[in-house]
């Protein structure tokens, strides 16, 4: 299987102006379509280990983005595109990549409803999957990074994608993007992992994108079983506390992290009774110690809790 770190910058960016990079994530398939090569490099950085599909085979969503410089002495705006529409604005070609990032999740969360999709990191362990639902700011994406650097498999930072047919997760292994303080903390914590650059001023701060373990890409198409919903909480200088919270309050939680719930009817509705009550419940805040979450979290996945 060829990965896209096997084209050069050069060959991303002429497929993209050509007939669209595509590649493979989970279960869907992406194409990239654009004029701006100044996104190749980044692509081949940080998406290196995806793996390549072919040009003509079909795509379940495809993204444009578009350049454009109304005169000669302005600098390149850039804006995301799909299903025809404008979905994210103009912004400075240079700091476009969050907005392409952004617009991937926007694909899958406004219409992959064969799920039911909660805004949840995912991760697995010994063949069981750990949901970690939470609110913006809640150090979803930091714990998930962390947890993913220290031997879990990374399923998704941000979507959980349940079958409601058996509550297996759906893997969609997705670059973990790290915002504000949690940037340096990430990069003190795993200084060999890859990240990319950081991009100050966005909706969301300053943004800055690590690249998942390549284990979990080359394993994206093995679903993993949901075992724990920790709803995660970051409070700097608290004491960590892992508390086991009864299913009726995690019903109630959990149904506020969903894309999709009323969308998709008595289907979600079952299907987030039969998760809840599959899953042993907790909520979570810990501190500035991002080792001791993992260890916490690692004893809760080795029975040792």
């Amino acid at each position: 299987m060829v990965k896209i770190a096997e084209l050069s910058s050069l060959e991303i960016s002429a497929l993209m102006q050509r007939k669209g990079l595509s590649f493979q994530t989970g279960p869907f398939t992406f194409r990239l379509s654009s004029n701006s090569s100044s996104l190749a490099v980044l692509i081949q950085n940080l998406y290196a280990d995806y793996p390549l599909k072919e040009k003509d085979e079909f795509a379940d969503f495809e993204l444009r983005i578009v350049k454009e410089r109304r005169l000669r002495y302005q600098k390149p705006y850039a804006s995301v595109w799909f299903d025809e529409k404008m979905i994210y604005p103009k912004s400075p070609e240079i700091s476009i990549f969050p907005f392409v990032e952004w617009g991937l999740n926007f694909c899958v969360a406004t219409n992959a409803h064969q799920y039911l999709i909660l805004h949840s990191g995912t991760l697995e362990r010994n063949g069981q999957a750990l949901l970690l639902p939470a609110w913006p700011g809640s150090g979803k994406s930091t714990l998930s990074a962390a947890l993913s650097q220290r031997g879990w498999r990374l399923l998704s930072d941000e979507f959980g994608l349940v079958r409601p047919s058996d509550l297996m997760i759906t893997p969609f292994p997705r670059l973990l993007p790290l915002k504000n303080q949690s940037i340096a903390v990430m990069r003190s914590f795993a200084p060999e992992a890859v990240f990319g650059p950081e991009y100050p001023g966005t909706p969301k701060g300053t943004v800055c994108h690590l690249r998942p373990p390549p284990e979990s890409i080359d394993r994206a198409g093995e679903l993993a079983r949901a075992r724990w919903i920790v709803f995660p909480k970051f409070r700097a200088g608290s004491t960590m506390c892992l508390n086991q919270i009864e299913s009726t309050e995690a019903f109630v939680s959990l149904s506020g992290h969903a894309f999709n719930y009323e969308l998709i009817g008595l289907r979600g509705f079952k299907a987030m009774t039969a998760l809840v009550d599959a899953c042993d419940c907790y909520t979570f805040e810990y501190g500035g110690d991002l080792e001791q979450a993992v260890a916490q979290l690692n004893a809760l996945a080795d029975g040792l809790i």
